[in-house]
This record gives structure tokens, sequence and C-alpha cells, in this order.
């Protein structure tokens, strides 16, 4: 009975030994699948890292390097333009290489709502951090456009109508005077209107300004006044520092009553805002001319300016030189000769006539 047990129990542990592979064959296989994607997954990661790391070395060298500009170059951004925009725009101009490096390269700087419109200029080999830099600076290219003293409105508004770098319609006329005559500058695509708007509110605030330092004893009503009688002064005269002496006659004769008898007045008043042609002779139909202008024929200021005074008429209206005179008369140079009395203003007179008919003798 003894062997019989001993032969089934020996028997037995034969039949499971050959059914099931053994606990540490079976953990070591599982240990050996586990390793392999492990590895797998590694060197997945690590050549990814490697790729992304060889992308963003290429990345930067494109981002950092030489642009492909051959020869300066302008490329206008648009207003509201987003960086997908602008950033085409400049590949598709030559300006940058890869619109996509550029859009990548300006969201990693933290700059993509920084970029500003404009006429940007880009010198040959310009990178694209140079572009991004200087669109995010806003160095865009200035133009400008230039009213002198002494235009009238209608003048300045043709000459901004005629303005290629500025866009839309020109805005209903103003009234004389009310432009600030200067150098604007402004960027390509600014309309019309919105240089017009400037110069009025330039002017506006230049007049109040001014109106506010006036002398005490002027003989001038209002603030509408002021301007008219400084855009006399601005026509009489060419000379800045001339200003204030000429201002001084004119409000002297005011005082006294006088006629202000100023050249200019009557001319506006036949000529209007497009002035009198500069191949047309002034004749003396243009003197006796019949208007609210001539200052000939009227007492006190003519009904409004009759053209764009700058800061040194306004500024020599609001405190003209304190003198005596009451006449001035050219001196052939360019300048003027002033006068306390008629008889000095004659002589004056004369010796400016004789000095034009020896000009004209040499000539």
């Amino acid at each position: 009975m003894t062997d019989e047990r001993g032969e089934g129990a020996r028997s037995g542990k034969g039949r499971r030994g050959r059914g099931s592979a053994p606990a540490h064959k079976r953990s070591r296989a599982s240990r050996n699948q586990l390793v392999i994607f492990l590895n797998f997954c590694l060197s997945t990661a690590l050549f990814v890292m490697l790729a992304a790391g060889a992308l963003i070395y290429w990345g930067v060298g494109q981002f950092e390097g030489a642009g492909p500009l051959q020869a300066e170059t302008t490329y206008v951004v648009p207003r509201n333009s987003g960086l997908q925009t602008i950033a085409s725009g400049l590949e598709r101009e030559g300006v940058i290489s890869d619109a996509t490096v550029f859009e990548y390269g300006v969201r990693f700087a933290g700059t993509a709502g920084d970029l500003k419109a404009g006429e940007y200029a880009f010198a040959p080999g310009t990178s694209m951090r140079e572009v991004m830099e200087k669109l995010r600076e806003g160095r865009s290219i200035m133009h400008s456009v230039t009213i002198p003293e002494g235009w009238t409105a209608e003048r300045a508004f043709e000459r901004i109508a005629a303005e290629p770098s500025l866009t839309g319609d020109m805005p209903e006329m103003v009234p004389e005077g009310t432009l600030m005559p200067d150098t604007y500058l402004f960027q390509r695509g600014l309309t019309r209107k919105e240089i017009v708007r400037r110069m009025r509110e330039a002017q506006n605030k230049l007049v109040a300004e001014l109106w506010e330092t006036r002398a005490d004893d002027l003989p001038i009503d209002d603030i509408g006044q002021f301007l008219t009688l400084a855009s006399i002064v601005e026509r009489e005269t060419g000379i800045a520092g001339e200003r204030p002496h000429v201002a001084s006659v004119f409000v002297n004769r005011l005082r006294k009553g006088m006629r202000l008898q100023s050249d200019p007045t009557f001319l506006y008043g036949v000529y209007g805002g497009a002035g009198k042609p500069s191949d047309k002779p002034v004749t003396q139909s243009d003197i006796d001319s019949d208007t609210p202008y001539n200052t000939y024929k009227i007492k006190g200021l003519p009904p409004g300016p009759i053209a764009l005074p700058g800061r040194a008429a306004l500024e020599a209206v609001a405190n003209p030189l304190e003198t005596k005179d009451i006449y001035f008369v050219a001196d052939g140079t360019g300048g003027h000769i002033f006068a306390e009395t008629l008889d000095e203003h004659n002589r004056n007179v004369r010796d400016y006539r004789a000095l034009e008919r020896q000009n004209r003798a040499e000539q």
C-alpha cells in the first residue's frame, strides 16, 4: 500500500509538471515584454525630442538669420490685420522666407498683439526678428504734407486732395483761417478727413490759448476778430520778427478809427480763396472793388479771415509792439519801413518808387 500511494503521488506530480510552465518562467517573459515596450517608448520619445530640437534649432536659425530680400523694399501692413495675414503678406512680398516660422517666432516672443499697421521699409537681408521688432515698435515710413503760413483754406484743401499717400474723400470746405499752417507727419493710408480734423483742432487750440494771453487794451471785440487781424498781419509780411510791428500799425489804426488800407484784403475780396494769379497785375478796378473785404473802403476789420495765420502772426496780434506808427511801406528788400506821420510815409513811398525805377533800369 505504501508503494502504491507513493507511485500515485509521484505520478500526479508528474502530470502537473507537464500541464503548466513554472511561475518563474512566466514572470521572466512578462518582464521581457514590458522592457521591450518601455524601450520602444523611450526610443520614440528620444527620437521625438531630437526631431523637435532639430526643428526648433532650424526654426530659430530661420527666424534669426538673414532674410531673403536682395534689395530694399516697402510693405504696407493694413489696419486691423491679424498675425496670420501679416505673415502671409510678408512672405508673399519676399520679406520673409516662411510665414509659419514667423508666426511661431512672434507668438513665442509674446508680441503677436503688438504688431502695428503702417508702411515699412526693409533693407536687404532683414531677419524675421528684425521685421518683428520694426512692426512691434511701429517704425513705419512717415509721409508729410506742408501747409505754408498765409495760404488760404482753399489752397490747403487742394494740396491735401492731391497728396497720394492720403486716402478717402475730402470733407466739406472749412471756414477760412481755421486750419493751422504747419508740416504734418502721417502714415500712408490716413484719411484726408482725419488730417483736416487734426489741422482744425490744432488751430482752434492755438487760437484759444493765445487769445487768453492777449493785451488788455486791444481794440478787438472777440476771438473771431483776433483771428481775422492775425490773418491780415500774416499776409502783409513774411518776416516773423516784423509781425509785431505790423500788428501795432493796424492796432493803432483801429484805435484811431482809421481804415486799415491793407492790399491783401481787397485782393481776397476780388479773388477769394483761390488767390490772384501770379501773372496778373493788381489793377485799379481791384483797388476800387466794392466788397466787404476792401479795407480801403470799409472801416474796421473785414467780416472774416483772409488766410491761415501761423503762431507768429497770432502772437503778434495778441501782444503787438508798442509804437505810434500808423503807416508802413515796402523797403525793397522784403521788409518794411514804418512811419508815424503821413509826410514821413510819403517820403518813404517816394524812396521806394525810386528804388523800383532803379532796379528796372539795371535789369
